[in-house]
């Protein structure tokens, strides 16, 4: 698989990366429900097989578990980049809450590195940027973190551009991860265009939509997901967006099916088209579903087929 130079860092990274999000298992509030273990890291080393040479994670997925499986599937082979994140924070009763105190930055460093079982983290990314007075105090957190070498590069996920630029005051920030996708093209207008401009890589989250885009959602499908599922209550799961969203599943599935690959692969194809995206976050539950998404790094749409896209999305706003 080809790679991308990513940003400012010294990394060239492929087109596609692992996911680990929904590997940490049900139980919490962002999980995807349960989750087999074995069969997450059964998915790790295949992607890792293909070709796919990093692996995105975070602290607080599966609260520490996610970090853990990706540990124990890399344990003893050529090791990827790892890029995990932090900021998101839980306590005994496994409340989640935000917080960008330097002390408590230092410690979910130190906890993820444990956990994922390594003596650096390639990529390490503020989650999300809050509290937002606290930005400048936990970017300069991962500033001393990047001078003492625990991590080798640092970025940021889900800032905006004005965020962006009180951290770049402190320290460059190489990277960010952004959610991107058909159904959430908003930085297009601002976000991407600032990080294509100075240089900042971007991988982006959810280009599947977290799963609505693939192909394989129908309506009934999500009324039989487990209740710590937390797509069942998200709005885009939910009419009046659903019938729209699956309708473009289904006109993905049909350009798709002309080249021989899969509705997701298309989706993921769309974001990867941006001149300022690097690479996608392709979240993956089983070896087989890796395996699909592998031709979404060589797959070009045709300017006919993001014209009709681009058609349906401006019909449907």
């Amino acid at each position: 698989m080809q790679t991308r130079r990513f940003g400012k860092t010294d990394m060239q990274i492929t087109p596609l990366g692992i996911g680990a999000w929904a590997m940490g298992g049900g139980g919490w509030d962002a999980g995807w429900g349960s989750q087999d273990d074995q069969e997450s890291i059964a998915t790790i080393k295949r992607g890792l097989d293909l070709g796919i040479n990093w692996i995105d994670t975070a602290a607080v997925y599966g609260l520490g578990h996610s970090e853990e499986v990706v540990g124990k599937a890399i344990k003893g082979r050529e090791r990827p980049l790892i890029f995990t994140k932090c900021s998101l924070v839980w306590d005994e009763k496994r409340q989640i809450s935000n917080s960008l105190k330097a002390d408590s930055i230092k410690r979910e460093a130190e906890a993820s590195l444990k956990r994922l079982g390594v003596d650096y983290i390639d990529l390490y990314q503020i989650h999300w940027p809050n509290p937002d007075p606290d930005i400048e105090e936990g970017w300069s957190a991962l500033a001393e973190l990047k001078r003492e070498g625990k991590v080798r590069h640092i970025g940021v996920s889900n800032f905006n551009v004005e965020q962006m630029q009180r951290a770049e005051r402190i320290a460059p920030v190489e990277t960010l991860q952004p959610p991107y996708s058909l159904l959430s093209p908003d930085v297009e207008r601002k976000i991407l265009p600032y990080c294509e401009k100075n240089d900042i890589g971007v991988i982006v989250y959810s280009p599947m939509a977290s799963g609505l885009l693939t192909g394989r959602m129908t309506k009934e499908r999500i009324e039989q997901m487990p209740e710590d599922d937390w797509r069942k209550n998200a709005d885009n799961f939910k009419e009046p967006a659903l019938s729209r969203n699956l309708e473009l599943a289904h006109m993905l599935q049909e350009i798709g099916q002309a080249h021989n690959v899969t509705a997701g692969v298309v989706a993921v194809a769309w974001t990867l088209r941006n001149p300022a995206v690097t690479a996608a976050i392709v979240g993956s539950r089983r070896p087989a579903q890796i395996e699909d998404m592998v031709a979404a790094a060589e797959y070009r749409l045709s300017d006919s087929e993001l014209h009709d896209l681009e058609k349906f999305m401006l019909a449907h706003r």
